[in-house]
């Protein structure tokens, strides 16, 4: 499973390869290696995903819910090497929308991205609004909702600053919030450890209780939703491919460090967390509603929380930013392949900063407005939000699935990387693993709630595909694009 040697390459080589299929791009090539994975370790980014979800978790399913990480992990490991086979041969800027549009087709790629890109837009309204309850405290106000929806539309006006500035200052943005957050992340986690540490590695495996009289199984499923919601980003790197030197050999190999590094620092920080826990049955119980913000204020006191909840904001801001830079790029491949309304805005492109503005506009309005929206209903913003990791998911396992149809029609991937006979035993696991993840997001657990409240999750994953349907019957550009398509798979 490693990369087949390749001859050393140069700009005029990208060029070459992007153009042999049907593209010249307009993006400047200047986003090294390290700011590649930096880019797709924000987008995952352990300090928000664990800070976010480790309450719910540790009241759902205990301590053992840190297993999830390894679980999850393996299972978009193998995601993740799909994606690798793909974007070496069709190392395009969008990511799953060119690759689908390839592997399978117009229509089918159509959908594909629809799903990613509304999920992307309100993952961004998710996580700028996320990071809303530690910007009220950081500044000494109450995290009312106003103040919330006011420090969530900063993030959001800032990390869109940035986007604007190009994809070099885009880079370095993305590895000054890479090395932020890895710093924190092990001194937080440390200090934890060595300082306020109040159980042994045995916690690891007690239950207290939480699966009631029954099996522990249901309950762990709806604790590993910490895993489940950690490990996506790595696409990010494909998404900006056109911005990467020799990027069919060095995307995969961001792709599988962002599953490493990322995956092993979220691990550190659930694990440096529980141990530091004082009262594990008050989080089961609901009377410690935040334990992570309880263990930084005894853990810091009112100065250092304050500084570690600055490190935490950083990390917010990167995520949010990566999150921005990968759907700014989808709409900008959707704009350039002409499948949608408004493309002749989301196709032009900025010849002074070399991104595309109208892409990055609507990358920033719409999570926008999902933000500001939870004023009038904050249980809205809440049902919207929720189909953001279940839609990221879908449209992983729509290119798998992909994938998986173009090998057995032929398919043989040409790209410097190549997972050779382990090819198809590799793609057949990642489509098991995603079906069983999405049906766990997707699975009810809240039988004392009305019926759609309990179905949320699918539900809006319903709503979804239905107007993306819909607007294809209704607006259908994509019979129209002449952009290449379906050329993966050999013409009998």
């Amino acid at each position: 499973m490693t990369s087949p040697p390749s001859p050393a390459v140069n700009e005029h080589d990208d060029a070459a390869h992007l153009s042999a299929l049907g593209y010249t791009s307009e993006f400047r090539r200047e986003m090294s290696p390290w700011a590649n994975f930096s880019l797709g370790f924000t987008y995952l980014s352990p300090v928000v995903g664990v800070y976010t979800l480790f309450a719910f978790a540790l009241a759902t399913g205990g301590p053992p819910m840190i297993w999830s990480f390894v679980v999850v992990g393996f299972g978009q490991f193998l995601v993740a090497l799909i994606f690798s086979e793909v974007v070496a041969q069709f190392p395009v800027a969008g990511g799953v929308y060119p690759w689908a549009r390839r592997l399978w087709g117009r229509k089918y790629a159509w959908m594909t991205g629809w799903i990613y890109l509304v999920a992307l837009l309100v993952t961004i309204a998710s996580v700028t609004y996320g990071g809303g309850f530690y910007i009220a405290p950081f500044l000494g106000f109450e995290a009312t909702t106003v103040n919330v929806i006011w420090g969530g539309l900063a993030l959001i006006a800032i990390a869109t600053l940035i986007n604007f500035m190009g994809t070099k200052v885009l880079a370095m943005a993305a590895i000054f919030g890479f090395t932020a957050e890895i710093i924190g992340a092990l001194i937080v986690g440390g200090w934890l450890l060595i300082g306020h540490r109040e159980h042994g590695l045995g916690v690891l495996f007690d239950t207290f209780g939480t699966e009631g009289s029954g099996s522990y199984l249901p309950a762990f499923a709806a604790a590993a939703l910490i895993g489940v919601y950690q490990y996506y980003g790595f696409e990010a790197c494909g998404d900006v491919a056109e911005e990467v030197p020799d990027p069919g050999s060095l995307i995969p190999k961001a792709m599988r460090r962002t599953i490493y590094i990322g995956g092993a620092a979220a691990t550190f920080v659930c694990l440096a967390l529980i141990l530091a826990v004082t009262d594990i049955p008050a989080v089961i119980s609901g009377e410690d509603a935040d334990p992570v913000s309880t263990l930084l204020d005894d853990a810091f006191g009112t100065v250092g929380s304050k500084i570690v909840i600055g490190i935490v904001l950083i990390s917010f801001l990167s995520c949010a930013m990566s999150l921005q830079a990968a759907a700014s790029r989808l709409a900008y491949s959707y704009g350039r392949d002409e499948m949608i309304m408004g493309h002749h805005l989301l196709r032009k492109f900025s010849p002074t900063r070399h991104v595309p503005p109208y892409a990055l506009i609507v990358a920033a309005v719409v999570p926008a407005v999902i933000v500001a929206g939870s004023y009038v209903s904050t249980n809205a913003i809440t049902k919207i939000i929720s189909f953001a990791a279940l839609g990221i998911y879908m449209a992983f396992q729509m290119v798998v699935l992909a994938a998986l149809r173009a090998r057995l029609k032929g398919w043989v991937p040409s790209g410097k990387y190549q997972l050779g006979t382990w090819g198809v035993p590799v793609n057949i696991a990642a489509l098991v693993y995603g079906i069983i993840a999405m049906v766990n997001m997707a699975w009810p657990r809240t039988p004392g709630e009305p019926w759609y409240d309990n179905w949320i999750v699918l539900l809006s994953a319903v709503v979804v595909v239905g107007v993306g349907l819909l607007y294809m019957v209704i607006h259908p550009l994509h019979d129209r694009s002449d952009a290449p398509y379906d050329d993966a798979i050999p013409k009998s």
